[in-house]
């Protein structure tokens, strides 16, 4: 059985390690950022990179260099730059610049045409417009937005332009917490295949509650359970130090006393939503929070249960399911950094052994239904399919 593929936008080589753990062979990596290109030399020094601009690859000239046919290879993945679609930006979908590459790595799933394809994304991406209209040009006397510029709108253009390439799809939003990784990370992961057929969800190994004979979630504790010395951390400035003093494990700035928390969030306070990253530390029997590129930031803080300090980098790598031995290289941002991005290992192995069971015919049937794979609704193929063909209303998803 051929289980080469191809790896694009493949920074820490998070994903391509769970594969390579579920059975895949990677014949290929393509990074751009040259601090990960240098982690993926350390690494893997004998599978070829393409250190360049995916647009700047065709599909012959890397069939013509891994010695494949068209048709041949198992799988091609990759994460597109996120920040297109990351409700945390600008949300300019498909028209920004890191959109763009998007398109181009569906020219190249179209042209190699892999037996099967992943590509994994923030949630941002379910409700990210195809065409972005500025928040001043729209409502009053301006017309009403297009159904490129409705929530959905990238995505809906995506599966249209996959579907064209001869790909059945199917996608859906998860926790990787339900898949073994000790943290709470929801990423959309868009399945393709060849033959005609839809791939099914992929199927919880556990659960919060450690229902249904599942296992429990894996928790922060566990994770960094005998972790080698020494650590490496930044520093958070000792303004904010003198409040975490003040916090427990678990906790975060609305655990402050109340004569406190105004001078602790200066003008944030007044700002709306939750803001639970601020002044955030860890909780010993949990998974972590979302890992973040930089654990130091006011409002997304990540600070160690008990110790004065934002989690290092040493922890950062056990919670996203690195072995020990991997070498991360920069400086310690760009370590920072690089993990954060970084599909958790264990959740990349699930994607592998999903995709090679559902290929040799051997995939159990997932008869536990009630486990919610994410916190959202409507966030599957499924809907989509239920939704598609009504008014554009309804065509939203509600995937807000």
């Amino acid at each position: 059985m051929n289980c080469d593929y191809l790896s694009f936008f493949s920074g820490a080589l998070g994903l391509d390690l769970g594969l390579e753990k579920a059975g895949l062979n990677p014949v290929m990596f393509n990074e751009f950022n040259p601090t990960a290109c240098e982690t993926i030399r350390l690494n893997r020094p004998n599978i070829k990179l393409y250190d360049i601009d995916i647009r700047k690859l065709t599909a012959k000239r890397i069939l013509q260099d891994c010695g494949l046919e068209v048709g041949e290879p198992f799988l091609i993945c990759g994460g597109p730059p996120c920040q297109a679609f990351s409700t945390a930006g600008r949300r300019l979908g498909l028209d920004d610049e890191r959109g763009n590459v998007f398109l181009h790595f569906i020219d190249l799933i179209g042209e190699i045409r892999p037996k099967y394809f992943v590509i994994e994304n923030v949630r941002g991406l379910l409700s990210a417009p195809l065409k972005h209209r500025p928040l001043n040009k729209r409502g009053g006397e301006n017309p009403p937005l297009s159904q490129d510029e409705q929530p959905g709108g990238a995505l809906r253009f995506i599966i249209s332009s996959l579907k064209k390439c001869g790909y059945v799809i199917s996608f859906n939003l998860y926790s990787t917490a339900n898949f073994g990784v000790p943290q709470i990370r929801e990423r959309v992961v868009i399945l393709g295949s060849r033959d005609g057929n839809i791939v099914p969800d992929l199927i919880p190994t556990h659960d919060e509650k450690a229902r249904y004979g599942l296992l429990p979630w894996n928790t922060y504790r566990e994770s960094v359970n005998n972790l080698p010395l020494p650590l490496h951390h930044l520093e958070f400035p000792e303004r904010r130090l003198n409040f975490y003093r003040l916090l427990g494990p678990g906790q975060n700035w609305r655990d402050l006393p109340s004569d406190l928390q105004k001078e602790a969030m200066g003008k944030s306070y007044f700002s709306g939503g939750g803001k639970t990253g601020f002044y955030r530390r860890l909780a010993w029997d949990k998974p972590s929070p979302t890992l973040v590129t930089c654990p130091t930031m006011p409002a997304t803080d990540l600070a160690h249960p008990s110790e004065d300090r934002p989690l290092a980098v040493e922890e950062y790598a056990r919670i996203q399911t690195f072995p020990d031995s991997w070498k991360f290289a920069g400086k310690i941002h760009d370590q920072y950094k690089q993990i954060g991005n970084a599909v958790p290992v264990q959740f990349g192995e699930a994607i592998g052994r999903h995709l090679l069971a559902y290929d040799q015919g051997s995939l159990q049937h997932n008869k536990i239904t009630e486990i919610a794979l994410s916190r959202y609704r409507n966030t599957s193929h499924h809907d989509w399919i239920k939704t598609t063909g009504k008014e554009n209303k309804g065509n939203q998803l509600a995937l807000i």
